[in-house]
């Protein structure tokens, strides 16, 4: 079986009057249907240029990203892409705000909207969906933002600090609330944070990236009980204390 994503030899520079800036260099992997992977690295390393790249809103200078067997270009459509801020408009409802990419894209079908209306149910929304965002707590408007986000249908979800923007304890809840919703509508998604425990109780997979210029330093598969699937549980496993330390001493070996 084919992977949903396949990222070969990728590497990309930002270039001023000043000089070249490398940022990501022969960057491979590759991401499964299904999968959630998380990437961790030192503060400046590339980490949300990758995602760029990914969502193709830049194009590698080396290398070659495809989506389903075709360049990303073709398919940046089929791409959702989850931001540290929520975005949502605060002059339109939360079911106005939920349905935005839609309407942009032409594609307010009764399938579309049906389906949009039983994510709002699912997720605890559905009584706020005539209200406005300000009338929300952090948690709910990031629920809102992701429903947006899934009401297109993408193939791969790409999470740039999606929770940075809450406090702690909402972050726990937010985590759970998120990673249940993409398990459900079976989404494959690629989550960038500086968070090692955010990585490490939501992601199948971990990527720790080096030094800019970024290459994959080492990668860190995740595995724990069936019982201690859902983020909060995992960080009262056992297995959970040992992931951080080998995360820790990788990211910190060439201090």
């Amino acid at each position: 079986m084919k992977p949903l994503l396949e990222v070969s030899h990728v590497s990309y520079s930002y270039h001023t009057l000043a000089g070249e800036t490398p940022a990501l260099s022969d960057i491979t992997f590759t991401v499964d249907s299904g999968e959630f992977l998380a990437i961790v690295g030192p503060s400046g390393c590339g980490k949300s240029t990758l995602l760029s790249l990914l969502s193709g809103l830049l194009t590698p200078e080396q290398g070659t990203i495809h989506i389903n067997n075709s360049p990303i270009s073709t398919h940046q459509t089929n791409i959702g892409y989850m931001l540290q801020k929520d975005h949502l408009f605060e002059w339109r409802t939360v079911y106005r705000n939920v349905i935005l990419g839609l309407e942009i894209q032409n594609r307010k079908t009764e399938e579309n909207l049906a389906h949009v209306e039983q994510m709002l149910r699912d997720y605890g929304l559905s009584a706020f969906k005539n209200a406005r965002p300000s009338e929300l707590s952090g948690g709910m408007r990031q629920r809102a933002a992701l429903i947006r986000t899934l009401a297109l249908d993408p193939s791969l979800l790409l999470l740039d600090e999606p929770f940075s923007a809450l406090d702690y304890q909402t972050r726990l809840n937010v985590c759970d609330d998120v990673y249940q919703i993409i398990k459900k509508e079976k989404k494959t998604a690629i989550l960038v944070t500086h968070d090692l425990s955010e990585a490490i109780s939501m992601a199948d997979r971990i990527f720790i990236l080096s030094k800019r210029p970024a290459t994959i330093q080492k990668t860190v598969s995740v595995h724990f009980d069936p019982s201690e699937l859902l983020p909060m549980k995992r960080r009262h496993a056992r297995e959970f204390k040992e992931y951080f330390n080998e995360i820790w001493k990788e990211l910190n070996q060439n201090e």
